[in-house]
Protein backbone atom coordinates (compact mmCIF):
# COMPACT_ATOMS: atom_id res chain seq x y z
CA UNK A 1 0.00 0.00 0.00
CA UNK A 2 2.82 2.44 0.93
CA UNK A 3 4.70 1.83 -2.71
CA UNK A 4 1.01 2.51 -4.55
CA UNK A 5 1.51 6.07 -2.99
CA UNK A 6 4.91 6.67 -2.72
CA UNK A 7 4.91 7.14 -6.17
CA UNK A 8 2.63 9.76 -7.28
CA UNK A 9 3.63 11.51 -3.80
CA UNK A 10 7.22 11.46 -5.69
CA UNK A 11 5.83 12.64 -8.80
CA UNK A 12 4.70 15.29 -7.33
CA UNK A 13 7.41 16.57 -5.62
CA UNK A 14 9.53 16.44 -8.83
CA UNK A 15 7.13 18.07 -10.41
CA UNK A 16 6.85 20.81 -7.57
CA UNK A 17 10.64 21.10 -7.88
CA UNK A 18 10.95 21.59 -11.24
CA UNK A 19 8.14 24.08 -12.09
CA UNK A 20 10.62 26.45 -9.38
CA UNK A 21 9.04 28.84 -6.90
CA UNK A 22 6.97 30.29 -9.58
CA UNK A 23 4.16 28.40 -8.89
CA UNK A 24 4.46 28.85 -4.94
CA UNK A 25 5.28 32.76 -5.20
CA UNK A 26 1.66 32.96 -7.75
CA UNK A 27 -0.26 30.95 -5.01
CA UNK A 28 -1.80 32.28 -1.75
CA UNK A 29 -4.63 30.22 -0.12
CA UNK A 30 -6.18 33.65 0.71
CA UNK A 31 -7.07 34.28 -2.55
CA UNK A 32 -9.12 31.65 -2.86
CA UNK A 33 -11.49 33.25 -0.17
CA UNK A 34 -10.13 36.77 -1.09
CA UNK A 35 -8.03 39.65 0.84
CA UNK A 36 -4.81 37.64 -0.47
CA UNK A 37 -1.68 39.67 -2.57
CA UNK A 38 -3.04 38.27 -5.85
CA UNK A 39 -6.75 38.88 -5.15
CA UNK A 40 -7.04 41.54 -7.70
CA UNK A 41 -5.25 40.08 -10.20
CA UNK A 42 -7.78 38.50 -12.11
CA UNK A 43 -9.54 41.30 -12.71
CA UNK A 44 -6.81 43.47 -13.87
CA UNK A 45 -8.81 46.77 -16.34
CA UNK A 46 -8.42 46.23 -20.03
CA UNK A 47 -7.46 50.37 -19.64
CA UNK A 48 -4.74 50.81 -17.27
CA UNK A 49 -5.46 53.79 -14.37
CA UNK A 50 -2.39 56.33 -15.34
CA UNK A 51 -1.88 60.11 -14.10
CA UNK A 52 -2.44 62.41 -16.95
CA UNK A 53 -2.26 65.78 -17.68
CA UNK A 54 -5.83 67.14 -17.31
CA UNK A 55 -7.35 70.83 -18.71
CA UNK A 56 -10.36 71.29 -16.87
CA UNK A 57 -11.64 74.07 -14.80
CA UNK A 58 -12.39 71.59 -12.01
CA UNK A 59 -10.69 72.09 -8.67
CA UNK A 60 -8.54 69.47 -6.97
CA UNK A 61 -10.67 66.44 -5.64
CA UNK A 62 -13.41 66.28 -8.34
CA UNK A 63 -14.98 63.32 -10.25
CA UNK A 64 -15.41 64.00 -13.29
CA UNK A 65 -16.87 60.94 -15.18
CA UNK A 66 -16.51 61.20 -19.30
CA UNK A 67 -19.12 58.72 -20.56
CA UNK A 68 -18.45 59.13 -24.23
CA UNK A 69 -14.54 58.50 -23.16
CA UNK A 70 -15.71 55.77 -20.97
CA UNK A 71 -13.35 57.36 -18.37
CA UNK A 72 -13.24 58.40 -14.87
CA UNK A 73 -10.76 61.27 -14.16
CA UNK A 74 -9.63 62.12 -10.33
CA UNK A 75 -9.00 65.95 -10.64
CA UNK A 76 -5.11 66.28 -9.11
CA UNK A 77 -2.94 69.58 -8.21
CA UNK A 78 -0.74 70.96 -11.15
CA UNK A 79 -3.27 70.07 -13.78
CA UNK A 80 -3.17 66.75 -13.75
CA UNK A 81 -5.68 63.70 -13.12
CA UNK A 82 -6.04 60.36 -12.35
CA UNK A 83 -7.07 58.72 -15.06
CA UNK A 84 -9.42 55.28 -14.57
CA UNK A 85 -11.15 52.98 -17.20
CA UNK A 86 -15.17 52.05 -16.45
CA UNK A 87 -18.14 50.58 -17.62
CA UNK A 88 -21.22 53.22 -18.55
CA UNK A 89 -24.27 52.72 -18.96
CA UNK A 90 -25.77 51.34 -22.07
CA UNK A 91 -27.65 53.60 -24.59
CA UNK A 92 -30.69 55.12 -22.78
CA UNK A 93 -29.23 54.37 -19.72
CA UNK A 94 -26.64 56.94 -19.72
CA UNK A 95 -27.24 60.33 -18.12
CA UNK A 96 -25.70 63.53 -17.19
CA UNK A 97 -25.11 66.05 -14.08
CA UNK A 98 -23.34 67.10 -10.79
CA UNK A 99 -23.92 65.27 -7.78
CA UNK A 100 -21.85 64.57 -4.83
CA UNK A 101 -20.90 60.69 -3.03
CA UNK A 102 -23.31 60.67 -0.39
CA UNK A 103 -22.56 57.26 1.13
CA UNK A 104 -19.12 55.11 0.78
CA UNK A 105 -19.61 51.46 1.69
CA UNK A 106 -17.42 48.52 1.80
CA UNK A 107 -18.38 44.82 -0.05
CA UNK A 108 -21.66 46.87 -0.10
CA UNK A 109 -24.97 44.60 -0.38
CA UNK A 110 -26.99 44.95 -3.83
CA UNK A 111 -31.10 45.78 -3.85
CA UNK A 112 -32.03 45.76 -7.61
CA UNK A 113 -34.36 48.98 -7.53
CA UNK A 114 -37.57 48.14 -8.89
CA UNK A 115 -36.79 49.32 -12.60
CA UNK A 116 -34.29 46.87 -12.83
CA UNK A 117 -36.80 44.07 -11.39
CA UNK A 118 -39.39 44.72 -14.14
CA UNK A 119 -36.59 44.56 -16.74
CA UNK A 120 -35.00 41.39 -15.28
CA UNK A 121 -37.11 39.31 -13.77
CA UNK A 122 -34.13 36.47 -13.29
CA UNK A 123 -32.68 38.54 -10.45
CA UNK A 124 -32.26 37.96 -6.91
CA UNK A 125 -34.20 40.69 -4.86
CA UNK A 126 -31.10 41.42 -2.95
CA UNK A 127 -27.39 40.24 -2.56
CA UNK A 128 -25.29 40.10 0.55
CA UNK A 129 -22.36 41.83 -0.08
CA UNK A 130 -18.91 39.67 -1.51
CA UNK A 131 -16.80 38.66 -4.77
CA UNK A 132 -19.79 37.20 -6.68
CA UNK A 133 -22.09 40.43 -6.07
CA UNK A 134 -22.21 42.77 -8.63
CA UNK A 135 -21.30 45.69 -6.91
CA UNK A 136 -17.53 44.18 -6.09
CA UNK A 137 -15.38 45.73 -3.81
CA UNK A 138 -16.62 48.93 -3.18
CA UNK A 139 -19.29 51.29 -4.12
CA UNK A 140 -19.80 55.47 -3.93
CA UNK A 141 -23.20 56.61 -3.94
CA UNK A 142 -24.34 59.32 -5.99
CA UNK A 143 -26.95 62.15 -4.29
CA UNK A 144 -30.47 61.09 -4.24
CA UNK A 145 -29.78 59.07 -7.86
CA UNK A 146 -30.25 55.05 -7.76
CA UNK A 147 -26.80 55.52 -9.76
CA UNK A 148 -23.19 54.28 -8.06
CA UNK A 149 -19.21 53.96 -8.59
CA UNK A 150 -18.84 50.81 -8.12
CA UNK A 151 -16.13 47.57 -8.45
CA UNK A 152 -16.92 44.89 -10.57
CA UNK A 153 -16.84 40.96 -10.32
CA UNK A 154 -17.06 41.36 -14.24
CA UNK A 155 -13.61 43.61 -15.42
CA UNK A 156 -13.82 42.60 -19.24
CA UNK A 157 -17.21 45.29 -19.38
CA UNK A 158 -14.52 48.39 -18.26
CA UNK A 159 -14.21 50.65 -21.49
CA UNK A 160 -17.92 48.76 -22.56
CA UNK A 161 -21.46 50.44 -22.32
CA UNK A 162 -23.60 47.65 -20.28
CA UNK A 163 -24.62 49.13 -16.94
CA UNK A 164 -28.44 50.15 -16.49
CA UNK A 165 -26.50 53.64 -15.48
CA UNK A 166 -24.07 53.02 -12.80
CA UNK A 167 -20.33 53.28 -13.32
CA UNK A 168 -18.26 50.02 -13.10
CA UNK A 169 -14.49 49.82 -12.16
CA UNK A 170 -12.22 46.75 -11.21
CA UNK A 171 -12.28 46.30 -8.00
CA UNK A 172 -8.51 47.15 -7.92
CA UNK A 173 -9.35 50.68 -9.18
CA UNK A 174 -12.54 51.61 -7.16
CA UNK A 175 -10.56 50.65 -4.09
CA UNK A 176 -8.08 52.68 -5.45
CA UNK A 177 -10.58 56.06 -5.79
CA UNK A 178 -12.41 54.78 -3.03
CA UNK A 179 -9.35 55.70 -1.01
CA UNK A 180 -8.87 58.84 -1.82
CA UNK A 181 -12.45 60.46 -1.76
CA UNK A 182 -14.55 61.52 0.67
CA UNK A 183 -18.44 61.78 1.39
CA UNK A 184 -19.27 65.24 -0.14
CA UNK A 185 -16.58 64.89 -2.86
CA UNK A 186 -18.55 66.33 -6.21
CA UNK A 187 -18.80 63.88 -9.32
CA UNK A 188 -19.80 65.83 -12.23
CA UNK A 189 -20.98 63.33 -14.90
CA UNK A 190 -20.59 64.16 -18.54
CA UNK A 191 -22.98 62.51 -20.84
CA UNK A 192 -21.92 64.22 -24.52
Amino acid sequence: MIRFFAAPIAAIALLTATAGGALAEEFDSRDIMGGGPNFFRGGSSPIPRTTVMYNGSYAPGTVVVNTSERRLYLVLQNGQALRYGIGVGRDGFRWGGVHRITAKKEWPDWTPPSQMLARRHDLPRHMKGGIENPLGARAMYLGSTLYRIHGSNEPETIGQAVSSGCFRMTNDDVTDLYSRVSVGTTVVVLNN
